[in-house]
């Protein structure tokens, strides 16, 4: 009986065919059953091509069996798309190595050889490096996820499409795709309307003047803001942190300004995905209230009026002529003096 570790040669007959067809796959010469007119390097290459295949449904296959439990166990899409993407380059990097095998490659040396290689090239990758590190404090931080609405500090607004662990892309309003590696994004004012509270509160600055009858005016100004659908008109007291506000809209005095009463409407919209239509529509309802009411109520607007006495100096107006400085007898000019038009000379004149 052969022991244990012996070589082929004492293997069994029915073993043969078996470690024949092994021995490509440890990069040693071709089986005696490969036919003699086919070149060498077609079996290496037929086998990397179905490793590749091979490869490319087994990551499919498990997405499709780990996906439900992964979300299941995650519920953030964002850690669940990170948790798929590994395990399918897992499975990537498992048909790489494989080829490498097949092709006759020594994983101790291509291991030496990406060090140093890394290495070299450590300063190139340096930022990838620094997205990636971004991208795992973002999904450990949670300030957003796939599906809130976000606007970024220079005022652009979108939804978050996806995050990974090199970028988060961003889908504005304008319809177009944004790409913002994590390195940068992390040092931007991301403001996250969709956090917990979809629920968003908005403000409206109406100056009436002095002479308005402001308790009305202010009631005006709050019914109008009840009648647009989408925003709340009452219930219970809004929790903010450790204050909680009115839910339904009102009015205060702000400030009294230099031409007239500052009115300040406060009211929350139910979503914050269309906040320029709803403040909009809110100020379209303030106007025609405070135009169709019977009181006493006018919007302010700034007035100027020139006024002259004995204090402010004169002023010089005349009709006709041609603006001119005057000279004097020293021909120098004097000022705020008008010369009349000079009359053309007649044909035949001298001089």
């Amino acid at each position: 009986m052969p022991q244990a570790g012996a070589t082929g040669d004492a293997l069994s007959p029915a073993a043969a065919p078996v470690t024949e067809l092994l021995l490509p796959l440890q990069g040693l010469a071709q089986p005696s059953w490969f036919p003699e007119w086919i070149p060498e390097w077609v079996l290496p290459l037929v086998a990397s091509v179905l490793v590749v295949v091979l490869s490319w449904v087994a990551g499919r296959l498990v997405v499709r069996l780990f996906g439900r439990r992964i979300a299941r166990r995650f519920e953030r899409p964002s850690l669940t798309r990170t948790a798929l993407r590994g395990l399918r380059l897992v499975v990537y990097l498992l048909g790489f190595f494989t080829i490498l095998r097949i092709n006759g490659f020594d994983l101790g040396s291509i291991a030496l050889s990406v060090t140093v290689f890394s290495a070299v090239v450590g300063v190139i990758l340096a930022p990838i490096v620094g997205s990636v590190i971004s991208g795992v404090f973002l999904l450990a931080d949670q300030p957003y996820e796939i599906g809130d609405m976000v606007e970024l500090d220079d005022g652009t607004r979108g939804f978050i499409d996806d995050i990974t662990l090199r970028y988060t892309k961003m889908l504005t309003l304008d319809n177009t795709f944004l790409v913002i590696p994590n390195g940068t994004i992390r040092e931007r004012d991301v403001t996250n309307y969709s956090a917990e509270d979809t629920r968003t509160r908005l403000a409206l600055d109406v100056l009436v003047t002095y002479e308005s009858d402001i308790p009305a005016a202010r009631e005006l100004i709050e019914r109008a803001a009840r009648k647009v659908d989408v925003v709340i008109e009452g219930g219970p007291r809004i929790r903010v942190g450790a204050a909680r506000y009115p839910a339904a809209p009102t009015c205060y005095i702000e400030a009294y300004a230099d031409n007239g009463v500052n009115l300040r409407l406060r009211y929350w919209a139910k979503e914050p995905y269309k906040l320029l239509t709803t403040r909009s529509r809110v100020q379209e309802e303030v106007w025609t209230a405070l135009e169709e009411s019977d009181a006493d109520i006018e919007i302010a607007y700034p007035h100027t009026h020139l006024m002259f006495d004995e204090t402010s100096g004169q002023l010089n107006v005349a009709t006709g002529g041609v603006d001119r400085p005057a000279v004097d007898g020293d021909g120098r000019r004097t000022a705020g003096s008008r010369v009349p038009p000079s009359v053309p000379e007649e044909p035949g004149d001298e001089g």
